[in-house]
């Protein structure tokens, strides 16, 4: 019998958010993928590592994602990724990959995962916190009460657009775009917070669209809510 690969979720970034059920998988199996060339300094391996020291025993899988809009450049890789996680599929072995956050929202698991289905293996999809939940928690504050709605929004992708009228917009992938974004927050007349790095040891917090430098990180999140 094939192996299953895993999509593991393992939170937006403090290891205590890890779930019971992603450590498991971490200790109970012995191929773990990672996204990146070099796994030992993937954000991913770091969080896992820290809650579950076994992880430095087990076999290391780099699968590299590029950062990049050349649709080419992303589809063979994600094929070579594919290609290295279905040779331990094929001897039975079971795959977990670890991923950022939760591995249904924007995840790049989900991209091997196409391929790997397609390809007749078995996949199964572990839910961890997503960083928008946990960027809430920090704050204290709800993402929504009564019947509001929550958009989430990859801010990258949508710089030419306005927000909502309504509701709360979490805006994600929102950090190389980021005087953009300022600039589309300011004319919604939203109010805005933003924490970048959310529960790691370079967390920052910015409680005001002013106060969010346009240099701000990859990791950055942004909760908007209406006016009062």
């Amino acid at each position: 019998m094939n192996g299953i690969l895993y999509g593991a979720g393992v939170g937006p970034g403090d290891p205590e958010l890890m779930t019971l059920k992603v450590v498991r998988l971490i200790k109970e199996n012995d191929i773990i993928a990672l996204p990146g060339s070099n796994p030992k300094e993937t954000v991913a391996y770091k969080i896992a590592v820290a809650a579950v020291p076994d992880l430095k025993e087990k076999q290391l899988l780099p699968v590299y994602m590029p950062m990049t809009h050349d649709k080419e450049e992303q589809k063979r890789c994600h094929r070579k990724g594919a290609d290295l996680v279905e040779t331990y599929l094929k001897q039975g072995k079971n795959v977990v990959f670890l991923t950022l956050g939760d591995s249904s929202v924007y995840s790049t698991f989900a991209y091997i995962q196409q391929i790997v289905e397609a390809d007749g293996f078995h996949t199964q999809l572990i839910s961890g916190i997503p960083s928008f939940c946990a960027a809430a928690a920090r704050m204290n504050i709800p993402l929504a009460l009564w019947n509001e709605q929550i958009h989430i929004l990859p801010a990258v992708h949508n710089l030419s657009e306005t927000l909502p009228d309504s509701g709360t917009c979490v805006l994600m992938k929102s950090g190389s775009k980021m005087s953009q974004v300022k600039e589309i927050l300011k004319r919604s007349g939203r109010e805005a917070v933003m924490i970048e790095n959310c529960g790691t040891s370079k967390e920052h917090v910015y409680f005001h669209v002013d106060e969010i430098p346009d240099t701000a990180g990859y990791y950055s999140l942004i909760i908007s809510k209406e006016a009062e």
